[in-house]
């Protein structure tokens, strides 16, 4: 399934935010933060990624929803998108 990044842009924009707060823990880990708060950044990182993740997903969904409404193969099987949504959890 080819990815759009149009259509996936706000799992982008999940996924440069996730860049950033990663950057931001590696660089509290370096410097000694406290690790409540490297801990909670990290949360939120890992929070990011997944949502990022679950997008692409629903994104597939509805791509393979709108070619069999339209009487094409979908771009994926049912199968595998489900394996890929169950690698994310």
């Amino acid at each position: 399934m080819d990815m759009d990044a149009t259509v996936l842009s706000d799992a982008l924009t999940r996924l440069k935010r996730a860049q950033g707060q990663l950057g931001g823990v590696i660089a509290m880990i370096e410097n000694g933060d406290d690790c409540e708060r490297v801990l909670t950044q990290l949360a939120a990182v890992s929070k990011a990624l997944d949502r990022a993740g679950f997008k692409i997903i629903s994104t597939g969904m509805q791509q393979c929803q709108m070619a069999r409404e339209r009487g094409e193969q979908p771009p994926i099987s049912q199968e595998r998108l489900e394996k890929l949504f169950l690698a994310l959890s």
